[in-house]
């Protein structure tokens, strides 16, 4: 199937209040213009230097998300036009992205990362570390940053019951932290493998790349 067919196919059996992020790693911007003439216009991105190429080039009504783990010395190349940081795990990154937000007038939406999986790799806050984000005086001072909600990754398992406990988990605290925060609205879980677990927990956005253009490219 083409990155159009399978967009298609994706918007017709996803709910009405899921959103789709095309992640776009490592595609060419010719893959990236086939599913922006089908009508996408979410992409996601784990580089802040490919992206910000890729801005560079592409129709300026596309809202870039940055999915992967970032570093504060690249916020600044993003801080021009990045619609929404999923992976904020820190409140030192937080006042970077203020700092630069701040720069080009603008309100950066961002989601806190939450650590809900076994693996050592996976980056992330504990539910207690954000809780004492969001309470603390530091946050509270920063007026060009917005907190949307949270984000988190499934450990990388075929256990089904394991992935689906882990989103639990985070569509838990995601409730818990929406009654003090009327900003949260999004809750970004769940990929290509296990999207459909992670709708079925509460999501409300989905990051997807393998099934709607093939295989990374590597190299």
């Amino acid at each position: 199937m083409t990155i159009s067919e399978n967009l298609a196919q994706f918007n017709s059996e996803l709910p009405k209040n899921v959103t789709l992020v095309a992640v776009t790693k490592t595609k060419p911007v010719s893959d990236l213009m086939e599913a922006y003439n089908a009508g996408h216009r979410v992409f996601g991105e784990n580089k802040v230097q490919e992206m910000e190429e890729k801005w560079q080039e592409m129709p300026k009504d596309i809202q870039w998300h940055m999915i992967g783990h970032v570093q504060r010395n690249k916020v600044k190349y993003m801080a021009p036009f990045v619609s929404l940081i999923h992976a904020v795990d820190s409140l030192r990154l937080l006042k970077e992205i203020n700092k630069e937000a701040k720069k080009n007038e603008r309100s950066i939406a961002c989601l806190l990362q939450i650590k809900i999986a076994e693996e050592e790799s996976k980056f992330g806050m504990s539910r207690a570390d954000a809780r004492q984000l969001l309470d603390s005086d530091d946050f509270k001072k920063l007026k060009n940053v917005q907190i949307v909600g949270l984000m988190g990754m499934a450990t990388f398992t075929d256990d089904e019951k394991q992935i689906s406990e882990e989103f639990q988990n985070l569509k838990e605290i995601f409730d818990d932290f929406k009654k003090t925060n009327n900003q949260f609205t999004v809750l970004s879980m769940g990929m290509s493998g296990d999207y459909q677990i992670a709708i079925k927990n509460g999501s409300t956005m989905i990051r997807v790349g393998s099934a709607i253009f093939g295989d990374r490219n590597y190299g």
